[in-house]
């Protein structure tokens, strides 16, 4: 499994460092998307996952992003993020408020996770900090019996990003660390790697590609990879 992970990371930094000098997306736009995924982990196995997601900068200083997945697996996946967004003289200041549900219907269990977090984005550094609350229920509890669901009222969640061009270029690259991604939150010792990239193909069609891995031990001081992911897909901007 590392091996092949370690090839999707080699052809994705050759294709994105390949392909330059068409016209970026410019400034964000209504815009919608959808990643085809192959993923492995302990847990479920080999499994195939369809995301989709819809962009909607409300005015320049908010916007909404809703995000579905669907996988193989039996687990079902709809999140909603509100951006708030502030100019700085140097960089951009935004606030994050998340919502997500996920129905692992292959074990009848479902959760919902709340999120706000606080970030700083730059031209080549994008960073958040924030906090989440996560609620997990079984399919079949009973209202009448004495079982209850499981809360955790706190997790730290943290995403730190380093791009090799300016986020504003037609093409990137991009190094990520984090507890949450577009379709899982984790506890804050169990982080994900990640690494990205774009190539605009035109000025309303973006070409993207992901890979993800996730390790057994804390910041990877066990180098056994229990999941992996690889993803591509695109985006038109209207």
């Amino acid at each position: 499994m590392r091996r092949y992970f370690i090839i999707g990371v080699l052809l994705l930094a050759a294709v994105s460092m390949a392909l330059a000098g068409n016209p970026g997306f410019g400034e964000r736009r209504y815009s919608i998307s959808t990643m085809a995924e192959y993923s492995y982990n302990k847990t479920w196995g080999h499994h195939g996952n369809l995301d989709v997601q819809a962009l909607m900068p409300i005015n320049p200083h908010f916007e909404m992003e809703a995000k579905l997945q669907f996988s193989t697996a039996n687990v079902y996946t709809g999140a909603l993020q509100l951006r708030p967004k502030f100019e700085l003289p140097v960089g951009e200041m935004f606030i994050e408020t998340d919502l997500m549900y996920r129905a692992i219907a292959r074990s009848r269990m479902h959760d919902m996770t709340a999120a706000l977090g606080v970030g700083y984005r730059m031209d080549y550094v994008s960073v958040t900090l924030g906090v989440f609350c996560r609620v997990m229920d079984d399919f079949d509890r009973s209202w009448y019996s004495t079982q209850t669901y499981v809360v955790e009222p706190f997790n730290l969640l943290y995403r730190v990003e380093v791009f090799c061009r300016p986020q504003m270029n037609p093409w990137n690259l991009s190094f990520q660390i984090s507890n949450v991604d577009d379709y899982q939150m984790e506890r804050m010792w169990q982080p994900l790697f990640s690494i990205g990239a774009y190539y605009d193909v035109t000025e309303h069609w973006r070409l993207n590609f992901t890979a993800q891995c996730k390790p057994t031990g804390m910041f990877h001081l066990d180098a056994t990879f229990y999941g992996a992911t690889l993803k591509a897909g695109f985006a038109y901007r209207f």
